[in-house]
C-alpha cells in the first residue's frame, strides 16, 4: 500500500493547530504565512529527512515560536539591538537593522545572511540571489522556507530532535533558554498533530481500530489499554486513561526495546509490537 510523508500530510489546519490562538488582528497574517509554508515546506523537509515524528514536531514547533505562532516572517523589533554585534558579523553602521531576523526562524545578522547565500548556491546552482546585498529577499515566497531548512541542516538539529531534546534544540537556534515555555507547549501541540497525522503516513487497516495516541489525552478508553498492554510487559505505570508523561516515558522505552522510532506516539507500528494489530 503506498504511503505519504508526515511532511506531506501536514495541513494549513496543522500549521495552525501548532501557532495556537492569535489576537484577531494577526490571524489573517498567520494564515498566509502559514499557508506558504504549507506549499513550499513538505518538498524540502522530505529532502533534508525532516521526516520522522519528533523531527517534524520539533522542527514546526520551534518555527512557530521564532515567527510567533507563524504571524511574521520579519523581527518586529527593529534590530538596533545588534549593532555592533561582530559576533553575527554586523561590522558597518546600520547592519543591525539591516540584517535583523527574517523568515520563519529569523535568520539574523550579515554573517549568517552571508552564509545563507553561500550554502543556497551549492543546493541551486546558477539560481540564487545574493542575501547579503538584499537581505528583504529573505521573505520573498520562494526562499522564505529555505531559510529554515538551512538553519535546521547545517545546526544539525535532527539529532537533538531525535533524542526529544527540546532544551538543546532552543539553545541551538536562540542561544540560551528564551521563550522555552512556550517552546514546550507548542512542542506538545505539534506532537498531538503529527500523532493524527501518522495513520494518514502510514495507511493500515487496524488504524481505526488502534488510533494513533499521544501525550495530553485523557479519560480515554484506548489510553487505558495500551496503558494496560505497557503494564502487561513490565511497565509500572498507572492504568488510568490518562496519556501523561509516565505513558510517554514507558511507551518510549517500549519502542526502543522493539527498534522502534522512539516517539512516545502509539501509531500502528507500535500497536503491531504490542500484538494488537
Amino acid at each position: 500500500m503506498p504511503t505519504t510523508s508526515l511532511a506531506q500530510a501536514l495541513t494549513l489546519d496543522t500549521f495552525l493547530q501548532i501557532g495556537g490562538p492569535v489576537p484577531a488582528n494577526r490571524s489573517k497574517a498567520r494564515e498566509t504565512n502559514a499557508a506558504i509554508l504549507r506549499l513550499s515546506l513538505p518538498d524540502l523537509m522530505d529532502l533534508y529527512e525532516i521526516d520522522r515524528p519528533l523531527r517534524v514536531a520539533h522542527f514546526l514547533s520551534q518555527l512557530a515560536h521564532e515567527s510567533d505562532s507563524f504571524c511574521t516572517f520579519e523581527e518586529y523589533a527593529s534590530g538596533a539591538a545588534y549593532e555592533g554585534r561582530t559576533d553575527l558579523g554586523n561590522v558597518k553602521s546600520g547592519d543591525g537593522r539591516r540584517f535583523k531576523g527574517r523568515g520563519p526562524i529569523q535568520l539574523t545578522g550579515r554573517a549568517n545572511y552571508r552564509a545563507f547565500t553561500s550554502w543556497m548556491r551549492k543546493q541551486l546552482p546558477g539560481n540564487v540571489p545574493d542575501f547579503e546585498a538584499e537581505p528583504h529577499l529573505v521573505m520573498e515566497e520562494r526562499w522564505v522556507a529555505w531559510s529554515a531548512i538551512y538553519f535546521w541542516a547545517i545546526k544539525r538539529l535532527n539529532e537533538p530532535a531525535d533524542r526529544d531534546d527540546v532544551i538543546t534544540v532552543t539553545r541551538i537556534i536562540n542561544g540560551g533558554r528564551n521563550g522555552l515555555a512556550d517552546r514546550k507547549e507548542k512542542l506538545a501541540r505539534a506532537k498531538a498533530a503529527v500523532a493524527k497525522l501518522t495513520a494518514i503516513a502510514t495507511p493500515t487497516p487496524f488504524s481505526k481500530e488502534w488510533p494513533a495516541l499521544y501525550r495530553g489525552l485523557s479519560d480515554n478508553e484506548d489510553v487505558e489499554r495500551l496503558q494496560s498492554l505497557l503494564v502487561s510487559r513490565g511497565a509500572q505505570i498507572a492504568i488510568d486513561g490518562d496519556f501523561g508523561p509516565a505513558t510517554e516515558l514507558a511507551l518510549k522505552a517500549f519502542q526502543s526495546l522493539h527498534d522502534l522510532q522512539q516517539t512516545g506516539i502509539a501509531d500502528p507500528a507500535t500497536w503491531a509490537a504490542l500484538g494488537e494489530a
